[in-house]
């Protein structure tokens, strides 16, 4: 029996939703990169001209026509080779999400994705009729399967694949990132290429798009179900990988490299920077404006904003009040100065004593409470807000996960801003990853990570005066909003009663809080945003 060979080319890199043009020629780019090893296929991801998720844009005739031209365009840049790439098309009334197999100036083999995803951050029923035909096409004498993200996840379309007699299976992607999502690829597409003794090349988008990161890790499994090669995690990458027949007919590939075992706050951390980044350069703001409390939040988001766009486009503002503690305004200073970034610092005592007096005669009679506090916060956003509108710059929030979900925040106060880095963050994460991020270089001080956490707007105030302990906050939020555990349920896990009846109903309350609050990067399985859509007026456990 002849020995066959063919050699596949991932090309890993970072599409901008909309930006079909310069998709375009990031795809040529990226073909350049790797003319010299000339590869039979150019694998490029999902959607890639496009970008994605491309959400309503979709609908939009002009888009796809644009697309489609580009698409022909491309065809024509690298003639004698296989070129294969992501792309929407529009037959008749339906819109599908294909993968083109683009040779010899034209579009040669069309696969249509058959499984569509409509859970978490996915609605593609919305946009997309599904195919129902095998992707198969042939190279040096070899049968190539073809599939589409989803498609990787239903033995139905592996199956039909090697019923076709598919000798290799590429499947392209843009699948977004969050905790054991790499680990989950890693075993899923293993076991299937052991099981059907295939091997299979997985080429993934790399990028932030609004609250999704994609962190490319493309890869590629061995027949055996070995891992070959593993792209670039949070960065733009390219390899090859060679392929030939061994004696009984498979496909095996000639070499194997080392593959670095995961590191989960390494990964989280590098999917914050990179959404962080992606948001602010995509969206063309000149730098970030973040208020720094002298808290752990702040001193978090402001070092992954400095590693995201570096410390010269970041500016930090500490606005005391008479509750503020030396210590915050010292350790403020201090990581700002361990940044290298500009800090300033703007009293807001006149500013609060204004409002006050402005209010006076509408709170005669009424006795101090909350409102006050939120007050305070309130000045502090004014005043960001309009730095912002000032300079351009983008206000980063600095609120986590647990604060979000049961709504310690204030409304036109903290949440005032444009992009909240923490906001899918647990404050037990908060404390892991700032530790983290001072083994890399030591920038937050030790003093921020290990003092009792306070919003300070009231004397002596501690966030335990108002919450649980973290630890208990972050076990509820995980099973009641991660994976819909009910009561009962939750109260299995030891936890106290009139805790979790408290937490439960300020997570449903405070959904009005999280509708009007700022995006931000999505790292768990199940976020606040696309991810879970709670109606505001119900009356469900409440």
């Amino acid at each position: 029996m002849a020995q066959k060979n063919i050699s596949i080319g991932i090309i890993q890199e970072n599409p901008v939703v909309g930006d079909i043009k310069g998709n375009l020629e990031l795809a040529k780019s990226g073909i350049e990169k790797l003319s010299n090893f000339s590869p039979d296929i150019y694998l490029f991801s999902e959607m890639f001209l496009t970008g994605y998720p491309p959400e309503d844009l979709i609908l939009r005739d002009d888009l796809l026509d644009q697309t489609y031209e580009s698409l022909l365009e491309l065809a024509t840049f690298k003639p004698d080779s296989f070129i294969v790439i992501g792309y929407p098309k529009k037959e008749g009334v339906s819109i599908y999400n294909c993968a083109g197999v683009l040779r010899n100036q034209s579009v040669i083999f069309e696969y249509k994705k058959q499984e569509l995803p409509n859970y978490e951050v996915f609605d593609e029923k919305r946009y997309f009729q599904a195919g129902s035909t095998p992707g198969i096409f042939e190279v040096n004498g070899l049968t190539i399967g073809l599939s589409v993200c989803e498609d990787i996840w239903h033995e139905k379309v592996i199956e039909q694949l090697k019923e076709n007699k598919a000798d290799l299976v590429l499947n392209i992607n843009a699948s977004p990132f969050h905790l054991q999502k790499i680990a989950d690829r890693k075993k899923l597409i293993s076991d299937h290429a052991l099981k059907y003794s295939l091997p299979i090349v997985y080429a993934n988008q790399v990028g932030g798009q609004d609250e999704l990161v994609f962190d490319g890790t493309s890869m590629a499994m061995d027949s055996d179900g070995s891992q070959i090669i593993q792209l670039a995690k949070f960065k733009e990458d390219s390899k090859i990988i060679n392929f030939s027949s061994n004696g009984s007919g498979l496909l095996m590939s000639n070499s194997k490299e080392d593959i670095k075992a995961n590191n989960d706050l390494e990964d989280v951390y590098n999917a914050l920077v990179l959404g962080a980044k992606d948001y602010i350069l995509k969206n063309k703001f000149p730098g970030v404006l973040i208020g720094s409390s002298g808290g752990i939040d702040s001193a978090l988001t402001t070092a992954i904003a400095a590693d995201a766009i570096g410390p010269e486009k970041v500016r930090t503002f500490m606005m005391p009040f008479k509750f503020t503690s030396g210590m915050s305004i010292e350790d403020a200073e201090k990581l700002a100065n361990n940044l290298g970034i500009k800090h300033s610092v703007i009293p807001i005592g006149e500013i609060y004593n204004s409002f006050q007096s402005s209010l006076k005669e509408e709170f005669e009679g009424l006795s101090p409470d909350i409102t006050e506090e939120n007050l305070q916060s309130r000045c502090r956003g004014v005043i960001l807000m309009a730095l912002s509108n000032k300079s351009g710059e983008l206000v980063l929030t600095t609120g986590n996960k647990s604060e979000t979900a049961v709504g310690y925040s204030t409304l036109y106060g903290d949440t005032a801003g444009g992009f909240a880095v923490l906001k899918d963050v647990p404050k037990t994460l908060v404390y892991e990853l700032s530790r983290y991020r001072n083994t890399i270089s030591e920038v937050i001080p030790e003093r921020i990570i290990t003092r009792p956490p306070s919003a300070e707007l009231a004397p002596d105030q501690q966030d335990s005066d108002s919450l649980p302990d973290y630890d208990t906050l972050d076990k509820i939020i995980e099973l009641y909003v991660e994976r819909d555990k009910s009561k009962l349920e939750i109260e299995e896990y030891g936890i106290e009663k009139a805790i979790l009846d408290r937490v439960i109903r300020l997570i449903d309350l405070s959904e009005y809080k999280r509708r009007q609050a700022p995006l931000g990067v999505k790292i768990t399985s199940r976020g606040f945003g696309k991810d879970r859509r709670y109606p505001i007026t119900n009356k469900f456990l409440k």
